[in-house]
């Protein structure tokens, strides 16, 4: 089962691939994962009966809670974003907020959430449990995650930009295993 997925938000420019030598027109700018980590533990065969999934909102076994928002990391040099759209856990409390206002026009007014990043990306070291706030955004606009400051690649990348070489090593990876 495949963990992460191309968005297909590209810059039209290409790459030379350095894992299998060939051109390959656009890079993508976001990926997305398919559903939270704790999910993949699940045998198929159980998915059904314990996973609730949308979109953007999952719950499992009726007590863990996520939430689908991004992680949007400046280009170095760009007007542009990289982004991970990533589940986050959200305490039941927070869920059921999330879920209250969910098409209510001003929902953003709501002060972030506190979540647990959900979602291993592989790319990086450990992202499991990653302390995060999910900030709110307008209706039919993903939730902003905004990961702790730590020395974490991903936080640092979040807060310091990504060149468009580490882009290209995340596409080569993803795309080549």
């Amino acid at each position: 089962m495949e963990r992460v997925n191309n968005k297909m938000n590209e810059v039209k420019q290409g790459y030379n691939c350095k894992n299998c030598g060939k051109y390959h027109e656009g890079l993508p700018l976001s990926y997305a994962a398919e559903m939270p980590e704790i999910c993949y533990s699940i045998e198929e065969q159980e998915i059904e009966k314990r996973v609730e999934i949308t979109a953007d909102l999952c719950v499992v076994d009726g007590k863990h809670f996520f939430i689908l928002g991004n992680v949007e990391i400046p280009i170095i040099n760009s007007d542009k974003n990289f982004i991970w759209s990533v589940w986050v856990s959200l305490s039941k409390t927070n869920f059921e907020k999330t879920c209250k206002f969910w098409e209510e026009e001003g929902r953003e007014k709501e002060p972030p959430y506190f979540g647990w990043f959900s979602t291993q990306l592989y790319y990086y070291p450990d992202t499991l449990n990653l302390k995060t706030l999910v900030h709110t955004r307008p209706v039919g606009t993903r939730p902003y995650i905004e990961l702790e400051l730590t020395d974490h690649p991903l936080s640092l990348e979040q807060h310091n930009g990504i060149s468009w070489s580490r882009i290209q090593e995340i596409a080569e990876s993803i795309f080549h295993g």
